[in-house]
């Protein structure tokens, strides 16, 4: 069954709203990509308008930005230590914007969202 990110069916009382037409294509969603730690690969999603959009499906560098000096690095994601998105995320290594992940020079928050930009950019978390 298709994702519907249309208008609800109730209204915030409960009580059913009266439809006046039909689903439309537009208002289809899709499945969350669900990053995970992994071997490079993307996978291109034709969007409204005939663009494109990258989702990055496995991934396993993080470009990095050290607020001390303000200098990016490309590091190795080693684990997922926390995420907020979902409890579950943490345990399957699932990468969401906001996620916590461990890497050679410490802690780092994910600042990008993987799922519609097709990289991991993150910020070094000083503690």
């Amino acid at each position: 069954m298709a994702i519907f990110q249309g208008k609800s069916t109730r209204s915030p009382s409960g009580a059913r709203n009266r439809t006046y037409r039909g689903k439309k294509k537009f208002e289809l969603g899709r499945d969350p990509t669900e990053t995970r730690i992994g071997e490079k690969k993307l996978r291109k999603i034709r969007t409204r308008g005939g663009n494109e959009k990258l989702r990055l499906a496995l991934g396993n560098e993080i470009n990095l930005i050290n607020p001390a000096d303000n200098k990016a690095k490309k590091l190795e994601i080693l684990n997922v230590i926390e995420n907020q998105a979902n409890p579950n995320y943490v345990r399957r290594n699932i990468i969401t914007k906001g996620a916590i992940v461990e890497t050679e020079l410490g802690k780092a928050r994910v600042t990008s969202r993987p799922g519609q930009d097709g990289v991991i950019n993150g910020v070094l978390l000083t503690e």
